[in-house]
Parts: C-alpha cells; structure tokens; sequence
C-alpha cells in the first residue's frame, strides 16, 4: 500500500481548478505500473514521487497522462510539491521546495495560501513553421489574417501557441480536436479586462485541459519577451469547462513565477 492524494491545482479556493492524483513512496513501480495507474485515473496527469537522484532537489517526480510521460508540467509541479509538504516533506532551503523532473530542477516556493514555480527556459521559440500554423488553423477554426501573433512554447510539453484579438474571442473558439494530433499541444490567448489581464485555453490531443501550468508559464514568457504585459498579472483559464482556474504570474527580474492555490481534497492509500 502506499499513500495518496488527490488536490485540486490553480483553483478560486474551492474545487474549481484541476485535478492531480499523486502516489508517494513510488519506489519499486514499473514505468508500465506507473502508465496503467496514471491512465486509470483518468485525470490530465499523476505524480509519483520518488527519492531525488540530484543532491540539489527535495525529491524526484515523474509526470504521466492518460497515454504518456512528460518532462515537466506546471500543475503537477505545484500539486506534487504540496502533497509533498503535507507528507511530513522538509525542504533542504527555508525558502523554497526544489524538483528534480525530466527538464532538471525546478524551484518552488511556498507564499501565503499559494506556491509558484520558477519557469523553466522553454526548449524551442520563434514562430510556428507552415504544418503547424496549418494544424492550429484546422484546430481552432479561425484564420490567420484574424490572429495577433504565433510563437513556440516548447518547455516538455509541445505547446504551439496563438493569440487572438482577446478574451471573448478565446471563449468563442469551437475547436475540431480531430485535426489535432495525439501528442500535440496547442494554446491559445487573448487580452481581457477587469480582474485578469488574459484568458487562457489549452488543447492536447483530443481534449482541452481545465488550467495548465505549463502553457502559462510560456504564454507568460513570450508575452514578456514582446513588452506586453506588466511584471505582474493573474490569468484565467476553464471557463468552457465550468472550471475557474486562476493563475498568478509574478516577474522577478530574474525568472518568471507561475503560482496558484491548491487544495487537498482526498488523500488515503493505493494498492499498486
């Protein structure tokens, strides 16, 4: 038997966000164990959590979907850090929680009712190249002569990215997954008013993810790079999925930190 938790990452504080399933004490597990589990879930993603093989990280995690492992993802960062925490985790710095994953470690911190995480350096930027610009095109449904502006957010997951003119139009978007491929990533972005600065969305394969760390730490990334967005500003994104997700983007003048609350709602034991 080992231990579980189920938390909900990137919620208003109440079970708003999205769900992550995290098995501590994966030691011994079988990467086809770890798959058959994550893909029973049925959730975005599932943790296990593992001894650290770097002297610099707190623990090690291993990040898998329905059908594959990731490098990194941003929810499951936050929601395997706290359940880490919860679990009697003593982190070797005061101020910080540090992850070993697939892209290298990644830093944590822990402020009041939220935790963030540094964004790591994205693998692949520039504008998407003609295959695809086409794939979004087909995806989303909307032109390319109405979009503001393509980029690469390649940080583990493959995300292409696309900004239309803003909020509502983010909203409207009725997207054909079946012209998405299995493995591909696609986010899309738009200004709003009021309390968020940005609307979020993110499809992979054939489904759209409520609220996604890792596609608004590159989102967050190219927006900076452009001069566009102030050091400062929270995102909203799971509104077609009645989901409320709030994500807290915070610029140091170092690294970029994307933070959000997450919730503990189940925790117990599995039998793997």
């Amino acid at each position: 038997m080992r231990s579980f938790r189920q938390v909900d990452v990137f919620g208003d504080g109440g079970i708003t966000g999205n769900p992550l399933a995290v098995v501590h004490d994966a030691d011994g597990l079988s990467d086809a164990a770890m798959q058959a589990f994550a893909t029973w879930t049925n959730l975005s993603e599932t943790t296990f959590l593992l001894p650290p093989t770097d002297p610099g990280a707190d623990y090690r995690v291993r990040i898998f979907t329905g059908t594959n492992e990731l490098p990194f993802a941003g929810h499951p960062t936050l929601g395997s850090a706290a359940a880490w925490l919860a679990a009697g985790g003593r982190p070797g710095r005061s101020d910080e929680v540090v992850q070993e994953c697939g892209v290298g470690l990644v830093r944590v911190r822990v402020a009041d009712d939220r935790l963030a995480f540094a964004a790591p350096s994205r693998l692949r930027t520039g504008p998407l190249d003609a295959a695809h610009l086409a794939v979004a095109e087909a995806v989303l449904g909307v032109p390319r002569t109405e979009w503001m502006a393509h980029e690469w957010g390649d940080n583990g997951p493959p995300w292409t990215m696309v900004e239309l003119a803003d909020a509502a139009a983010v909203r409207a978007v009725r997207p054909d997954l079946t012209q998405l491929g299995a493995t591909q990533h696609l986010g899309i972005v738009g200004r709003a008013d009021g309390r968020y600065a940005y609307e979020v969305r993110g499809f992979v394969g054939s489904w759209e993810d409520p609220v996604t760390g890792s596609l608004n730490a590159a989102v967050a990334q190219w927006l900076r790079g452009r001069g566009v967005v102030p050091s400062s500003y929270v995102a909203t994104q799971g509104s077609q999925l009645g989901r409320h997700g709030e994500i807290f983007v915070d610029d140091d003048g170092t690294d970029l930190w994307i933070g959000g609350r997450v919730r503990p709602v189940i925790s117990g034991t599995v039998d793997l």
